[in-house]
């Protein structure tokens, strides 16, 4: 056993040694955590996003993770299948296989619905979801070889409804759509097909975003926290480990299913978010 974050979790050495990822958003945040503890179970892994110096430092992270753990860079935008193709065919190439998409990258903010223009709605579904599928799409024909899976991150606001979220909402319910139409497609191929949906974590640019609790006092951020049934915010090391377990053989019967990381969030609805329409 090995304690990480608070967070007791079964570490399995070797678990996905010899197995090859590629990490959508994997600079920072949620998916960086992923790509590193991936390597950490023996994965080489493939980054993708936007700015070439996250990657480097996920990089450089992964390879301290693990002795012999090997990432390759590849900087570029989800919303460029063409982009997307490329780097998911020169990660192969450079592992000789791939075994696991994790589709990681999104964007976000809060506004309300009434002054969201359209081209801010447009760009959350086009990142979030047009981005899920090209890397999906892509990925699909390495993934056969290999009767891969894939992962893909959305969050609860695509079942709760959450105000100032429309837009991620939206994005969020479509990639559990999609996942449970691609699970179904994909299936007769050995391709497995599942989402995590996390609630509030601490240490994400979403809860700097979305819940800056820097800005708040200790009792307005304990106050917050007891909205959640266990009372506290998740972290991106409990995230990473329900991402391992669905990537891992335990799963290998679990497809077209979302795993929710809440600590109970969804159970209570959209009342709890009411009040933010005052705020």
């Amino acid at each position: 056993m090995q304690a990480r974050m608070g967070s007791i979790s079964v570490f399995v050495p070797g678990l996905l040694e010899g197995k090859v990822a590629f990490v959508t958003g994997g600079g920072s945040g949620i998916g960086a955590g992923i790509a590193i503890r991936l390597a950490e179970q023996g994965a080489h892994v493939g980054l993708f996003g936007r700015r070439a110096e996250k990657l480097e430092e996920t990089a450089r992270a992964i390879s301290a993770a693990r002795q012999g753990a090997r990432a390759s860079v590849h900087a570029g935008d989800v919303r460029d299948f063409a982009a997307v193709d490329g780097a998911i065919r020169a990660c192969a190439e450079k592992f000789g296989r791939l075994d696991l998409l994790v589709n990681s990258a999104a964007g976000n903010f809060l506004a309300p619905a009434a002054s969201l223009s359209a081209n801010g709605f447009r760009a959350v579904v086009d990142i979030d979801l047009c981005g899920t599928f090209n890397a999906s799409r892509a990925a699909f024909e390495h993934l056969q070889k290999t009767r891969g899976s894939i992962v893909s991150i959305t969050a609860t606001q695509a079942t709760v409804p959450t105000p100032l979220q429309c837009h991620a909402g939206a994005a969020k319910a479509g990639i559990e759509k999609l996942t449970r139409d691609l699970a179904l497609e994909w299936a007769r191929f050995g391709v497995r097909v599942n989402t995590v949906a996390p609630g509030p974590i601490e240490g994400t640019e979403g809860m700097s975003r979305l819940a800056p609790v820097s800005a708040l006092g200790g009792d307005e951020e304990s106050s917050l926290k007891k909205r959640v049934p266990l009372e506290r915010w998740g972290t991106i090391f409990e995230v990473c480990e329900a991402v391992t377990f669905l990537a891992s053989p335990a799963a290998s019967y679990v497809t077209g299913t979302t795993l929710l990381v809440d600590g109970g969030t969804s159970l209570l609805g959209g009342a709890s978010f009411f009040d933010m329409l005052n705020a």
